[in-house]
């Protein structure tokens, strides 16, 4: 199981062609601190039909984008 897979889980019931969060919010919504390491899990977002559009380290903040596969509910 994926460190971040409570993040994938609630993505997944997002609606919306894509979704903005802060830095806090992750944490909170995947229960663990947002480290390095989320350069590498990022990619197992796809299977959730979501991708990581942007990281933005000024704004603290993560853009989220549904791939052509995803459902836009």
């Amino acid at each position: 199981m994926s460190k971040y897979q409570r993040l994938w889980e609630e993505l997944e019931k997002r609606e919306g062609p894509s979704l903005a969060l802060a830095f806090e919010e992750i944490e909170a919504l995947a229960g663990v601190p947002l480290d390095h390491s989320f350069l590498q899990y990022k990619k197992e977002l796809t299977a959730y039909g979501w991708q990581v559009k942007k990281i933005s380290m000024k704004g603290q903040t993560v853009l989220f984008e549904r791939t052509e596969g995803g459902t836009a509910k």
